[in-house]
């Protein structure tokens, strides 16, 4: 180490021990919790200074990264416009601008108006400029945008912390100004009334859950707000929504494994809402949209895959099945138009979309690639006969569809451009399966440069997430291709927990059985190597928030499988966590993980696997934690602690921790200040990988 390099960051101990179930858990760095304390910010400031003189000579690098992205990508730019009654809606980038610019011009007929990236749009209306509202801020996140039915007005929210507490704002489009009504600290979303003079909003308790649902007349000060419905319960959240028919505003109230639905007539905003069908059943899903006298309802009541019918809008709790349980197709959501349904699904680990004619008739949408991921787009039209849907693969960037109801023809509006030399047929995509140590196949989806072969001499850069039932699907990346043409074959483990596979895969990687995720991200990058793949001494293990804890517990479960380890936002204290009630979300988590304060069986099972619990003194792989300060999800304070124990029990490990000191969950928010961000992780992988 230079004399001009900092000194490797020692955090003090200092005893602080809590004792559960007659076991003791020792945690020597809790002190870190505070972002307030200076001797924190001290501390995260060294460890910045630190990680920066270990990479400085990734410098050069990281630039080369940065300008292929940049060079990559289209910064002028435009989405393909959405239709919502008279007008057509889309956002547009501007080259040197950080922030998108929501806009909107008159429509005239059906068929999206063909709009060129910067070619001025006549008629054009800039509804909000994400530059103007960031300007003078190192952070900025829009949250709501919501127009009303009949187009006047906007809803809008606000951030400049990355804290997830916006204001909302409200601005009449027809002059552009802005009402003075501000609401500070409201969540995510919201719901206007049928007539525009009424907008509903949610705000969040002290441990950072949404929890009550607030009427604001336009124009009243907050002051004179109404709460509709608050959720006592503390393992549910809540929120509204109007139904894309505009008659219906709907209150859901759920927890990870059950859902109350209330309902009211949107036109009579100051009502009351009524509960659907039997109410809150525990370990009972259920969502609901509205199509004419009916309500399409999907649950999983006596069904795991979920099954999808409808009641009568004056009788909800007569359920009329339409599609029956499969224990091979995952029925995701269902969304109603005037005369049919879009019923999203899943089968053999991936995604397919089918219509639901009048007559009860399922029309699967084909797509030729043998791995992908396709879902529903952007549809506010009730009456609309065409579908917008979203479609990726490994080699494919993300493409905006249309799909016509009336002849069954796809329309590619819109395929997202990769400039330079990009051709896709330079890559290729494959899907392996690895056998679990339980005899569970595991998909694993790759994608390479052309010519680079399975011959056991690849570097391999192996992503898993693995929780919540969320899935990992195909998925392309402009910033990979830095990765692909360096010759690092890339490729995802959809190892259970997630719900690649159905509802089961993530039964099978919950609560007691937790450690499948793990040990199947370890069955898979052993696959890899095994067929060559992967050099075995050269893949490195990427994952974030709850995909973070999956890469602290292969850590510890096998250091040696892996040349490196970035771990982002990682949720790696998930004991001390999910043992305090008071931190932001852990009641809701305990239907997850399990609750380790009244149950001895999931405090030793948690404790068994947590990543913070069980390091100990053998040589780790090269690790790089990402975190934020205002990180509301992880708390910065969970990859901090554990870079500081790895140091102390392994101190011959290289491990480094970054910390955005003015970003939240999602990193830093403008595109360039992301764009640099993810080179630099790329270029920390590559030099991991032996590639830099």
């Amino acid at each position: 180490m230079s004399e001009t390099q900092p000194a490797k960051p020692a955090a003090p101990r200092r005893a602080h021990a809590r004792t559960h179930h007659g076991d003791t858990v020792d945690d020597p760095y809790a002190w870190l919790k505070d972002p307030e304390d200076p001797e924190t910010l001290d501390y995260l400031r060294a460890e910045n200074a630190y990680t920066e003189s270990r990479t400085g000579h990734l410098a050069a690098l990281r630039k080369a990264i940065f300008g292929e992205i940049k060079g990559r990508t289209q910064e002028t730019d435009l989405s393909v416009p959405v239709r919502k009654r008279g007008w057509w809606y889309y956002g547009r980038t501007e080259e040197g601008k950080q922030y998108g610019i929501q806009c909107r011009v008159k429509a005239a007929g059906d068929t999206p108006p063909q709009v060129e990236a910067g070619t001025a749009v006549e008629g054009e209306e800039i509804l909000v400029d994400g530059n103007e509202l960031a300007e003078g801020h190192d952070f900025f996140s829009l949250g709501t945008f919501d127009v009303s039915p009949d187009g006047n007005l906007l809803a809008y929210a606000v951030n400049y912390t990355g804290d997830e507490r916006y204001t909302l704002r409200f601005r009449d489009l027809r002059t552009g100004d802005d009402f003075p009504d501000d609401i500070p600290n409201v969540f995510y979303g919201g719901s206007w009334s049928l007539d525009g003079s009424v907008f509903f909003y949610t705000k969040v308790d002290d441990a950072w859950r949404p929890y009550q649902v607030w009427r604001h007349v336009l124009g009243e000060h907050e002051d004179k707000d109404v709460l509709v419905h608050q959720e006592d319960d503390e393992r549910f959240w809540t929120g509204i929504d109007l139904t894309r028919s505009e008659r219906y505003l709907f209150i859901v109230s759920g927890s990870k494994i059950t859902t109350e639905v209330r309902y009211l007539d949107a036109a009579d905003p100051t009502g009351e809402f009524t509960v659907f069908g039997n109410g809150r059943e525990q370990g009972v899903e259920v969502s609901v949209d509205h199509q004419g006298d009916r309500f399409w309802v999907l649950h999983n009541r006596n069904a795991e895959n979920f099954t999808l019918g409808w009641t009568p809008v004056d009788d909800t709790t007569q359920f009329h099945e339409v599609i029956a349980h499969d224990e091979a197709v995952r029925l995701e959501s269902a969304d109603a138009f005037s005369d049919h349904v879009v019923v999203s699904m899943r089968r053999a680990g991936l995604s397919q979309v089918g219509i639901l004619n009048a007559d009860g008739d399922l029309t699967e949408i084909a797509f030729d690639e043998p791995i992908y991921a396709v879902g529903l787009g952007e549809n506010p039209d009730y009456e609309s006969r065409q579908i917008r849907l979203g479609y990726t693969s490994l080699v494919t960037p993300s493409s905006v569809y249309d799909y016509d109801i009336d002849t069954a023809e796809l329309h590619l509006r819109k395929r997202t451009p990769v400039l330079g030399d990009f051709d896709p047929a330079d890559y290729v995509q494959y899907r392996e399966w690895a056998t679990a140590q339980d005899g569970t196949k595991v998909p694993i989806s790759i994608v390479a440069k052309a010519g680079v072969e399975p011959d056991g001499t690849a570097p391999c850069l192996l992503y898993g997430y693995g929780s919540y039932e969320h899935s990992i699907d195909p998925y392309f990346s402009i910033a990979r291709l830095s990765l692909l043409d360096r010759g690092v074959v890339f490729a995802i483990a959809h190892v259970r927990g997630g719900g690649e596979m159905g509802r089961q895969w993530y039964e099978q990687g919950k609560l007691l059985q937790k450690k499948h995720t793990f040990t199947d991200f370890v069955d898979c990058a052993e696959h890899l190597a095994n067929v060559g793949w992967a050099a075995p001494d050269r893949i490195v293990a990427r994952g974030g928030s709850a995909g973070g804890l999956l890469m602290g517990a292969v850590a510890n479960l096998a250091p040696e499988r892996f040349a490196g380890i970035l771990a982002d936002v990682p949720f790696v204290d998930a004991l001390n966590t999910i043992l305090d009630p008071t931190m932001p979300l852990t009641v809701i988590e305990w239907e997850e993980w399990g609750n380790p304060l009244e149950s001895p069986e999931v405090y030793a099972y948690m404790k068994s696997y947590s990543p913070y619990e069980n390091i100990t003194d053998v040589k780790y792989p090269a690790i790089l934690a990402v975190t934020s300060l205002n990180d509301t999800r992880v708390g910065f304070h969970e990859p901090a602690k554990w870079i500081a124990k790895l140091r102390q029990e392994s101190p011959e490990s290289d491990v480094l921790l970054k910390t955005e000191m003015e970003a939240g969950h999602g990193g830093r928010s403008g595109r360039y200040d992301a764009w640099e961000e993810e080179a630099f992780n790329l270029a920390w992988i590559l030099d991991r990988l032996g590639t830099a």
